[in-house]
């Protein structure tokens, strides 16, 4: 495929793979648009894997995060999906190479249908996790997992977590393209390695955790004026959750009170003032606790806090956010970025600290797992929740600055997803919307109309075990990572053997017909397939 074919499709590929998200969110265009992006780097030169990597990511993210760009313009957007998608890019080379090395190193027909596309899937799943920890804790949104929060293969999340559902969707992808590209269509047998992964994915239930008792929890999406722009005065915010909170003050039952992020950030709730006196009284009403969110400071360092407000007692336990956003909630390297963009850079006056004190709170006899806004991204806070006793997760977050946008959607389809890995109830509550309250199986059991203030009463499974991907964690991304790399460079070391033993001219001109591959539209895999 020539170059100045692959960068449109690629580009198309791209956007088609956004429309698996939400709000969208026709789940099979996952595999259908990763594997339009693999079809485009059979046959790359390095420059031309990068330029045609970069042109998918760029149209995938200049869609999927265009909700950055609501209120402060082009460049936070443009500088996000450029970034991301040079990631992107950089995996695109390897995709690239294991193409090329692969059926020369190991030329048998299972390779090249089973084998080739798994190192593929890892690979992508390699930069998956690279954009997700760099820089400055990475921005794992948009993995190929997060579009399936509402698919057949959701349950696979409960096995082998995120990391290991993308690997599965892209190893699909993968073997599909490589049968078409067989060219031999009435080789029904060449699809029974992608009809046994997708039917084993499919079928596969989600892992059972153990009920163990109920807990009501009333949760309260105030709708106040909570965006970062919004015109507010002062308490503005609080009122709203207590307006919102007053019509089941009456509910009897009533285990813990959720109020979302930020909904005491406008209110000094310190012993004796009056807005101390409003929580004592409406926990005092209920008979609950509330869990409530502000920001606190300790020293010199500012954080976005959680606290579990008991009537009489005040704040007597907090979660800190562990996962600040930069250039959203602190600014790393402030000089130097201000030095680009003052205006932007000076928005941002005050920056949190990353919390350290455990995601968990003691609710009566209940353990609730806490997770802040985009924390519910980091699949660690996740797992030390549940590791940590968590029966349950009240999730707090505030989207007013993205209303109207895909953003809280596709937040919420984490959320759902959350749910599967653990095999836990989710309580999702957001400031403005969308609030729901997602079962273990995914299935939403309550919600709150979006944009309207409003309270939930719900009765929640607590539940108790853990997962197979809470126990293997880190260890499937790390063993994708590893077996994925090691294999490549394997590959690569026992193609230039093979290459060596058959002589100075087919090396010659088996490189040259790589380094040709963009110019002349090439494709080098085909080399690897007269070998085989």
């Amino acid at each position: 495929m020539p170059w100045w074919v692959a960068l449109p499709i690629a580009a198309f590929g791209g956007v088609v793979y956004d429309l698996a998200f939400p709000e969208v969110g026709i789940w099979p265009l996952a595999i259908v648009g990763s594997a339009i992006a693999l079809a485009t780097l059979v046959g790359r030169s390095i420059g031309g894997s990068l330029l045609v990597g970069f042109a998918f990511g760029a149209a995938f993210y200049l869609v999927h995060v265009d909700w950055t760009s609501r209120y402060l313009g082009p460049v936070p957007w443009l500088a996000l999906s450029f970034l991301e998608a040079a990631f992107v890019a950089g995996g695109a080379v390897l995709i690239t190479l294991a193409y090329r090395w692969v059926p020369r190193a190991w030329p048998w027909g299972w390779v090249r249908a089973v084998a080739l596309p798994a190192i593929v899937a890892g690979l992508w799943i390699v930069r998956e996790t690279a954009s997700g920890t760099l820089p400055y804790g990475g921005f794992p949104w948009g993995r190929a997992a997060l579009s399936q929060s509402e698919s057949p293969f959701a349950e696979v999340v409960s096995w082998v977590g995120s990391s290991g559902l993308g690997f599965v969707l892209v190893w699909i992808a993968a073997m599909a393209l490589e049968w078409v590209r067989a060219r031999r269509w009435r080789d029904l047998p060449g699809l029974v390695p992608v009809v046994l992964v997708t039917a084993a994915a499919m079928l596969v239930p989600a892992w059972s955790t153990t009920g163990g008792g109920t807990m009501r929890v009333a949760s309260v999406q105030g709708n106040g004026p909570a965006g970062y722009f919004d015109e507010r005065g002062p308490g503005d915010i609080f009122r709203s959750q207590l307006e919102a909170t007053e019509p089941i003050l009456d509910e009897s039952g009533v285990d813990v009170l959720l109020w979302p992020e930020g909904s005491v950030a406008d209110a000094d709730v310190r012993p004796g003032t009056a807005a101390a006196d409003e929580l004592d009284r409406v926990t005092a009403e209920l008979d609950a606790p509330l869990i409530m969110n502000g920001v606190t400071q300790r020293g010199d360092e500012f954080f976005n806090t959680s606290m579990l407000w008991v009537s009489g007692d005040g704040v007597v336990d907090s979660y800190d956010k562990r996962h600040p956003v930069p250039f959203g909630e602190y600014i790393p390297d402030r000089d130097f970025y201000y030095a680009l963009a003052p205006d932007l850079i000076g928005l941002v006056q005050r920056g949190y600290s990353p919390g350290t004190n455990p995601p968990v709170f003691d609710v009566g006899d209940a353990v609730v797992g806490l997770a802040i806004c985009f924390d519910v991204i980091y699949d660690d806070l996740i797992w030390e929740g549940a590791r940590d006793g968590a029966e349950v997760y009240l999730l707090q977050t505030n989207n007013a600055d993205f209303r109207g946008t895909d953003e809280n959607l596709q937040q919420l389809a984490i959320a759902r997803l959350r749910a599967i890995e653990t095999g836990r109830t989710v309580v999702n509550l957001s400031t403005v919307g969308t609030s729901q309250v997602i079962d273990p199986a995914g299935r939403t059991i309550d919600g709150l109309p979006a944009d309207e203030p409003g309270a939930m009463v719900t009765d929640v499974e607590l539940r108790t075990g853990l997962t197979p991907a809470v126990v293997l964690g880190e260890w499937v991304p790390s063993g994708i990572l590893v077996l994925s790399l090691g294999a490549l460079v394997a590959a690569g070391l026992l193609a230039r053997r093979r290459a060596g033993a058959s002589g100075s001219g087919a090396v010659a001109a088996g490189d040259g017909d790589d380094a040709r591959a963009d110019g002349a539209g090439g494709d080098a895999a085909d080399g690897g397939r007269a070998q085989a």
